[in-house]
């Protein structure tokens, strides 16, 4: 039973099927070779420069101050070695399963389907809030030109509900409407949406309807055809790159360097708690290697699309956080759109670009993801993991038809009713672990005994042996040395404190808080002693060290209904994948 549910498929295994189109005959065609590095340069610029850089920037610079910028570089050194292991991969393995493929040949079935139920998570969940967020833009820019649609058509069905109940709750204890509109602005749209939405009874039909626009209208554009997806991608990061360079050019002549003391304003644990809010920014560089069936010679573009695009887009983060905590102070930026906010009195033209520009800017992100979810779905069912039809391509379009249309429902129906919040850290957690799998690939693959033929990219060999250890005992040290009190003592204390809803925790209810930490020092050590012993490759250790630390701090909350949601994906894997699976009966 244990050897079943780790089968693995090996990589000789999957080039075969790939070079001798078993899979031609069976699902209606292969995909449509048009991508090259430029293209897929372009795909990841567009995924990874969108919303965070419109707007999520904002609220962790609002808290970490001009620091965010270092904040950024972390988590792009985070990509960067994880990014190795990609290319490794991609180079590898050049088909469409992405991370699913790569835990397949490395970890075995099991593993394989629990990171391609968690890229579905990622997909899903990153797209709805996107989504949401292009609609938000959208209604912003059209009531600033003077056109105006109702709140109930722009807001979602939670937000309303619960702003309805929250105002109702104020006014039963005596208060008027002006007062409280006037202590809390944030309730009155979303008051007026649940009062002036039409009703069938009970019933309320509040939804976000541009939230649905442009699920509908990206989710054609994909069905049509990966060239005409392309093009339009590559217009819109174009028109991206632009403003961004722009902002940055003007922005430095705006620039005080006062703003920037004091750099660390609120320690480095506050740094780092934007985590959640900046790393989804950078979640984008791995839906290139889902294109990998889509390119001319994946084995080369797709290793440099990676690389191209996240240095390109670290540099331009990096930047744009300068800019913004050197034009106004830190406390001013938490705001939804701080790049248009901050020139709004300086260049009103140049805040009018940049909120339209945010349009065009959030759409391709969305595309980029769209485009991602129906291949992981195509290859599971390749495998016999998922029902046939989900790999079924189109005859004449040569696209993934049958996923694609799914995918489009699974993101759109959320996006009417649920909002921003519930859904970001989500997104992000099922990233990182996705990372922190391919990351783990690599060392599995790399001291395996049937190691595959050396790829045309390889991750750089660097011994572990002693670097590994001696980074270990660097980083207890600073943190104990300069970081006591924020940091360490702080872990290891017991003494009951305020949780970020205000309720005082202790016991039990404080410690779950530190599981998360806990289980990255016990793999920390445990990759420490096993580097020492096996002479690990350093880049992808700090890779999975790196992801795993990341996903500490996006909260218990997160790990738990992250935790859910891998849960419900196993009981499909046993109901139905493990039975149908192409490997059944098949023990390696």
């Amino acid at each position: 039973m244990l050897k079943e549910l780790f089968r693995r498929k090996s990589v000789e295994h999957i080039l075969k099927e790939a070079e001798s189109q078993r899979m031609d005959a069976q699902h209606g065609g292969s995909l449509k070779r048009t991508l090259r590095a430029r293209d897929l340069t372009a795909f990841g610029i567009a995924a990874i420069i969108g919303s965070g850089i419109f707007a999520t920037v904002g609220q962790a610079a609002s808290s970490g101050g001009p620091a965010v910028s270092l904040l950024f570089v972390f988590i792009a050194m985070a990509c960067g070695f994880t990014a190795f292991c990609y290319a490794e991969f991609a180079s590898m393995i050049p088909i469409s399963g992405s991370a699913y493929t790569y835990a397949y040949a490395s970890f075995g079935e099991l593993i394989a389907w629990i990171i391609g139920w968690d890229l579905l998570l990622e997909y899903a969940i990153g797209n709805i809030a996107i989504a949401i967020s292009w609609s938000d833009y959208l209604t912003g820019f059209l009531s600033g030109i003077g056109i105006r649609i109702p709140e109930y058509m722009t807001m979602d069905f939670l937000t309303a509900l619960r702003g309805y109940h929250a105002v109702e709750a104020l006014l039963a204890k005596g208060q008027s409407l002006a007062q409280i509109f006037a202590e809390q602005p944030q309730l009155k749209d979303a008051y007026n949406a649940w009062a002036s939405a039409p009703a069938l009874g009970p019933i309320h039909f509040v939804a976000d309807v541009p939230a649905l626009v442009i699920v509908l209208a990206v989710t054609a554009l994909i069905y049509v055809g990966i060239r005409e997806s392309r093009n339009v991608n590559n217009l819109m990061v174009a028109l991206k790159l632009v403003v961004v360079l722009a902002v940055i050019a003007i922005g430095f002549f705006y620039v005080n360097p006062r703003n920037w003391s004091p750099f660390l304003p609120n320690g480095l644990t506050v740094v780092m708690a934007g985590v959640a809010a900046v790393f989804w920014a950078f979640i984008g560089f791995d839906a290139i290697s889902t294109t990998a069936e889509e390119c001319e010679n994946p084995q080369r573009d797709v290793p440099k699309g990676i690389f191209h695009a996240l240095i390109i887009c670290t540099i331009l983060y990096v930047l744009i956080s300068f800019v913004l905590t050197g034009i106004v102070s830190y406390k001013e930026l938490n705001v939804g759109d701080p790049l248009a906010s901050i020139f709004k009195e300086r260049l009103p033209w140049l805040s009018g670009v940049i909120a339209f520009s945010a349009i065009f800017v959030i759409g391709s992100v969305f595309l980029v993801f769209q485009l991602g979810q129906p291949r992981i779905w195509m290859s599971m069912s390749r495998d016999g993991l998922l029902p046939p039809i989900f790999s079924r391509i189109h005859p004449k379009h040569k696209t993934p038809s049958f996923s694609t249309v799914v995918t489009g429902f699974l993101v759109a129906i959320p996006a009417l009713f649920l909002n921003l919040k519930e859904v970001v850290d989500l997104s992000s957690i099922g990233t990182l672990f996705a990372f922190v799998l391919v990351c783990g690939g690599v060392l599995v693959l790399e001291n395996s005994k049937n190691r595959p033929a050396r790829p045309k990219f390889k991750t750089p060999y660097i011994n572990g042996r002693y670097l590994v250890p001696l980074l270990y005992v660097a980083v207890v040290f600073v943190i104990y040395r300069y970081f006591k009190s924020e940091a360490w003592d702080s872990f290891f204390s017991m003494t009951p404190r305020a949780s970020e809803a205000g309720q005082m925790e202790a016991g039990l209810a404080l410690f779950k808080h530190k599981i998360p930490m806990i289980l990255f020092m016990l793999v920390a050590t445990a990759l420490t002693m096993l580097s020492f012993v096996m002479r690990l490759s350093l880049i992808p250790v700090l890779g999975l060290l790196t992801c795993l630390y990341l996903m500490t701090q996006l909260g218990i909350t997160n790990w738990t209904r992250f935790v859910v949601w891998l849960v419900g994906g196993l009981g499909i894997y046993f109901s139905y994948g493990r039975k149908s699976s192409k490997l059944r009966g098949v023990v390696n």
